[in-house]
């Protein structure tokens, strides 16, 4: 679906359940999301992958798995597939971005916020990315809104050098990652580390216990950028000329996927290394 302010996304229908091993994130199909939610479905997969959108899917975040030799699985709420009743049996829990706002009376948002508790009690480290970060934020006991200032493209984030900062970021303050989002975790869960900001946005990662929540899209490949500004939405125009800060436009997006995304890549190794580094045995 076009990306636009979240929030905007049809409604949600049921329909019969199904898994698929892989969705393709360049598919523009819609189809109606389910209510109904499967007991655990890994069928031997290391890690689960929540995906909300058909045009949010796992990026480098899935070719890192492939190199890592990962089995994992990956199940898109607006394709059909019902998540899990429980997570038990993973090892990891991912959950990604999209154009819907984490506040939404969604019921496969309120399921993603149940499973992400259910990781947390049973000691199963969670990333999330965007919209994941923001869900991680309210199963946690934090709050999401809207910004003043919405961040698309490809913008600086700075992070504080606590241990925990370089532990999930690495050693380097500053990095380049790519944004597109109108909502953040405004406040954060109890007992959560702030990890790293921006001018527009404050709270861009955080860590608690073994999770990390970012508000960047650090699975970003340029396949992915392509298929958003394709169809970037309604919003996408009047957010480039109100807030060209925050908000850059066509040309400066691909100029910046040009320069930008091996370090993006690299970033990603970094956190998907110390996410991984969690999993239990």
């Amino acid at each position: 679906m076009p990306r636009g302010r979240a929030g905007t996304a049809g409604s949600e229908l049921a329909a019969a359940p199904s898994v698929r091993p892989r969705l393709d994130p360049r598919s523009r199909q819609r189809l109606p999301i389910i209510r109904e939610m499967n007991a655990s479905l890994n069928h031997g997969a290391e890690v689960l992958v929540l995906q909300h959108l058909n045009d949010d899917g796992p990026g480098y975040l899935g070719q890192w798995l492939d190199g890592q030799g990962v089995c994992w699985q990956v199940l898109c709420a607006e394709a059909g597939d019902a998540y899990p009743a429980s997570v038990l049996g993973y090892r990891g829990l991912a959950v990604l971005g999209g154009a819907w706002s984490a506040n939404d009376d969604r019921p496969s948002l309120r399921q993603a916020e149940a499973l992400i508790r259910e990781a947390d009690a049973l000691g199963i480290p969670v990333i999330g990315h965007c919209l994941g970060g923001q869900l991680m934020a309210r199963a946690f006991g934090g709050r999401v809104a809207t910004l003043e200032q919405p961040e698309i493209g490809w913008l600086p984030i700075t992070h504080n050098g606590s241990e925990a900062a370089r532990a999930w970021l690495g050693d380097a303050t500053d990095a380049t990652v790519y944004q597109w989002h109108f909502d953040s975790f405004v406040e954060l869960p109890p007992g959560a580390e702030l990890l790293a900001g921006s001018v527009t946005c404050a709270h861009q990662a955080f860590a608690l216990r073994q999770h990390l929540g970012m508000q960047f899209h650090v699975e970003i490949t340029p396949g992915k950028i392509g298929a958003w500004m394709a169809q970037p939405g309604d919003n996408y125009p009047g957010a480039v000329d109100r807030h060209p800060a925050s908000v850059q436009s066509p040309p400066a997006i691909h100029a910046g996927t040009a320069t930008h995304q091996p370090g993006s890549e690299a970033l990603a190794r970094s956190i998907y290394e110390s996410w991984r580094s969690r999993w239990p045995d």
